[in-house]
């Protein structure tokens, strides 16, 4: 029997990117009858959002895209993550800093970007926070996971 693979999507807050990247993974998984294989949650680098659920702009944007919103609540990604999660996917540069500031490094090379699963390292998921362009973000997170479930 194959091994549960435990994913966790990581961003600043929490209520856009990685909370879109966790439902976006979700639903892809139970599409090819697979989400058995994965647990797949998400978090923040920061605490500015604990508790806050998906920022209503990106909830429509995933709506609107058909994927199903599911109850969210963001959190605050703690040390402890690192040995709980499989793989840790930050958003863009500044979250992968802070994430191994978080975990205290990266030994066992968990740590990545969601660019990185498309072949496109360094490459960085907008934050739409700033740019106001939830679907643009949503296109390259649906980009930026390709063939996730495959190469997991």
């Amino acid at each position: 029997m194959m091994k549960m693979k435990k994913i966790l999507f990581v961003c600043h807050g929490n209520i856009c990117r990685s909370a879109a990247a966790e439902m976006i993974l979700l639903q892809m998984a139970e599409e090819a009858g697979a989400s058995s294989r994965f647990s797949v949650s998400s978090a923040a680098t920061t605490r500015e959002e604990i508790g806050n659920g998906l920022y209503p702009p990106m909830r429509r944007a995933l709506q609107a895209a058909g994927y199903a919103c599911r109850p969210h609540a963001a959190r605050q990604m703690t040390r402890s993550d690192y040995d709980r999660w499989d793989y840790l996917i930050g958003m863009d540069a500044e979250n992968l800093a802070d994430m191994r500031r978080i975990c205290g490094g990266d030994p066992s090379g968990k740590l990545s970007l969601l660019w990185d699963w498309a072949g496109q390292p360094g490459r960085e998921i907008d934050d739409p926070w700033y740019t106001r362009d939830f679907d643009g973000v949503l296109r390259q997170i649906e980009e930026g996971r390709l063939d996730m479930l495959n190469s997991i």
